[in-house]
């Protein structure tokens, strides 16, 4: 048996050992990509992939990682959800709470310095000040989002070829560490014509078209080696509507594919849109605040 001086001395050690462990667990690790880009496609459900011809994400699949079993917060609907995309944390806390939330309508858990609870973007501007930063968009309640005080880009489209054509032109001659890009399709399909009709599933072909244009432009510019893609959604929807609590309207896609992404293809793990910003986080190797409920999925890369 131990002694009591033994004792003492392994207790020594396991403080010692845990304030080792505490101290570095903040730290910032080495990023895993220079650069990394969320394309959000608005009302893209994850059922859109039994009937829609999707090449180019499809490869970005095939080569990357993906799940069409991710969800998104309830309500499944826009700002609410985007929110929670970037914020890493859902509507209990950051307080956007309906589909055109311009501000949050649930006062937020955690005021930033950009005036609202803090999304990735203030994350990078805090702890990689001098890296670029942007935002390119079609539809303007994304604007609300997000801390306009801390981005080199902050560009509200009329269309989403325009919208792309922005963020690309920002890509290329910046090189920034985050862009999201917003598509305003297929939502606009799905409350128009329906969800589940051709037209829906041709729209969904269009945003896989530019999401092509965006991988081969960055091929082409030498940067698709040092970039991750993000493929997500804000939610799906049933008939011309969405809200509610079906898996039609809360499944969404999830691809990850790029640099350091293992060829894994489908997922195992649970995804929650809030989960993006702290995926975000990880590759960029920030330091995830402690208010931020989601959490990064390790298992996609190497």
């Amino acid at each position: 048996m131990l002694g009591k001086k033994g004792f003492l001395l392994v207790l020594l050690l396991v403080i010692v050992s845990c304030k080792s462990t505490k101290s570095t667990e903040g730290a910032n690790r080495k990023p895993l990509a220079k650069h990394v880009i969320l394309i959000g496609s608005d009302g893209f459900g994850a059922y859109a992939f039994k009937k829609a011809k999707l090449p180019n994400l499809r490869k970005m699949m095939n080569g990357g990682v993906y799940s069409l079993q991710a969800r998104s917060v309830l309500p499944s609907s826009s700002a609410v959800n985007w929110a929670s995309m970037i914020m890493g944390s859902g509507p209990e806390l950051h307080g956007y709470t309906e589909w055109g939330s311009k501000t949050p309508e649930l006062p937020s858990r955690i005021i930033g310095e950009g005036g609202i609870y803090p999304s990735v973007f203030s994350l990078i501007d805090k702890q990689l000040p001098k890296a670029k930063k942007g935002v390119s968009y079609t539809w303007s309640g994304i604007g609300y989002l997000f801390e306009k005080n801390m981005v080199d880009l902050d560009f509200n489209g009329s269309e989403d070829p325009q919208t792309v054509d922005k963020a690309l032109e920002f890509i290329i001659k910046d090189k920034p560490a985050f862009t999201f890009i917003h598509l305003t399709h297929p939502d606009n399909e799905g409350h128009e014509i329906g969800h589940d009709t051709p037209r829906y599933y041709k729209a969904t072909e269009k945003v896989d078209e530019l999401v092509g244009t965006i991988v081969e432009t960055l091929k082409k510019n030498d940067m698709l080696d040092e970039t991750v893609l993000i493929f997500s959604s804000d939610h799906g929807g049933i008939g011309k509507g969405h809200g509610g609590k079906t898996l039609e309207e809360v499944e969404i896609p999830w691809i990850v594919y790029g640099k350091n992404i293992q060829p894994k293809g489908k997922l195992t793990s649970t995804i929650m849109t809030y989960d993006t910003g702290a995926t975000i986080a990880y590759l960029l190797g920030l330091e995830i605040p402690e208010f931020w409920r989601g959490k990064p999925i390790t298992e996609i890369v190497k």
